[in-house]
């Protein structure tokens, strides 16, 4: 074979000045564009774009829900969005942590004393402080649950399964005990005290105006629970996080890993008591008075059931399980009309009590039989339905 050298004077194609290949420009990937790429990407808060328009549209629809909805109903909804605060928190120590908890009564009976007492009348009857900023008394109740969670962390994160459910029932008890006995700062058993009054830039949420006290405590609970329910979700995706469910999955194995359990066990803790106490501090705004009678077992085991309806590990799941418990008492007041053997002995009526008690039961246990990951994950598999279809198999 010869080769061909190239002559003098022929135009030869240099390095220099020569158009260089460039790289093909990225074009759309269609059918399925919002696969991960990148583990940034995948521990993000909002990965996808449809997440994000899915959760900007959920916002924009709670915001302006009051002008569409009537009075009584904005009033259970408005109770929805707190309990979903204390529901996300059981869930970062239950769901999250695996760590089983009977006491979140206990720590919601606190923050809702502490925020009382911080913007309660310095001259009045009881224990106050004349504190009326509303952040400060939110926030003054979550750091007071906090402290008491963090006081009884070093001992309950010594235990483990049925002897730590133990170990929180017995809080409720002597809370119980505490809010009744403890008159200065609670007022009794029956007399109750008053919640603390919502107050923003010099005006009272409680009072009519522009607005109606349920649309203006509506909108404030709103944007509390967006910023706890951010604040959780970061918590999750953080290190933190990450160690709080290597220690759920197996705490042996992440001890030898180099979890320190201990010390992640009380970040639980604090935190579960922090967004307790902040639930407990807007509890009860709207209603104005509480007594020590709210803050027992059955408090508690409605976030249980928070918890186990919405969804294990899910902050979504926490808000739709809170929603729906919040509903329960319109709903029992409707069923004994279709169950007329749900009578009371001394009156021969409804006894609706009763009735969103049973409700609370059989709706945990339908849950766990046929559905054990909740509200969220039915919301799962539909989704995952529609983005696979026509393909659902």
């Amino acid at each position: 074979m010869t080769m061909v050298s190239p002559q003098k004077g022929s135009q030869q194609p240099s390095d220099r000045g020569a158009a260089r290949p460039t790289a093909p420009r990225s074009r759309r990937v269609w059918g399925r564009p919002d696969l991960y790429t990148s583990y940034r990407q995948d521990m993000a808060m909002l990965n996808t774009r449809p997440k994000q328009l899915g959760v900007l549209a959920i916002v924009v629809v709670a915001a302006i829900l009051p002008f569409v909805t009537s009075d009584d109903l904005l009033k259970i909804l408005g109770t929805g969005l707190v309990l979903s605060i204390g529901a996300i928190g059981l869930n970062l120590l239950v769901g999250y942590a695996g760590q089983v908890s009977l006491g979140h009564a206990f720590f919601v009976g606190v923050g809702a004393y502490a925020a009382s007492a911080i913007a309660g009348d310095p001259e009045g009857r009881y224990i106050g402080f004349g504190v009326d900023i509303v952040p400060v008394w939110i926030l003054g109740g979550g750091i007071a649950a906090a402290v008491a969670g963090a006081i009884v962390a070093p001992i309950a994160t010594r235990l483990r399964g049925l002897y730590l459910a133990i170990v929180t029932l017995g809080l409720v008890v002597i809370g119980g005990y505490i809010f009744t006995e403890w008159r200065d700062l609670s007022g009794g058993a029956q007399v109750g005290r008053e919640a603390p009054q919502p107050v923003i830039l010099g005006s009272d949420l409680t009072v009519d105006g522009a607005f109606t006290q349920e649309q203006k405590l509506y909108w404030l609970f709103l944007v509390v629970l967006v910023i706890t329910a951010v604040l959780a979700r970061n918590v999750a995706r953080s290190r933190v996080g990450r160690a709080l469910a290597a220690v759920r999955d197996r705490d042996v194995a992440a001890g030898v890993m180099g979890v320190e359990l201990g010390r992640y066990k009380l970040i639980a803790f604090v935190l579960s008591s922090f967004f307790a106490g902040v639930c407990g501090s807007l509890l009860f705004v709207a209603n104005g008075v509480f007594g020590p009678e709210r803050f027992t077992l059955l408090l508690s085991v409605q976030f249980i059931a928070m918890v186990l309806i919405g969804g294990v590990a899910t902050v979504s799941g926490s808000i739709m399980g809170a929603m729906l418990i919040a509903l329960l008492p319109r709903i029992s007041a409707e069923l004994p009309s279709f169950l007329p053997f749900i009578t009371s002995a001394a009156n021969e009526h409804p006894n609706i009590f009763e009735v969103e008690i049973a409700l609370y039961g059989a709706l945990i246990v339908i849950f766990l039989l046929f559905e054990p990951r909740g509200l969220f994950g039915i919301w799962v598999r539909i989704r995952t339905y529609w983005k696979s279809f026509p393909f659902s198999y």
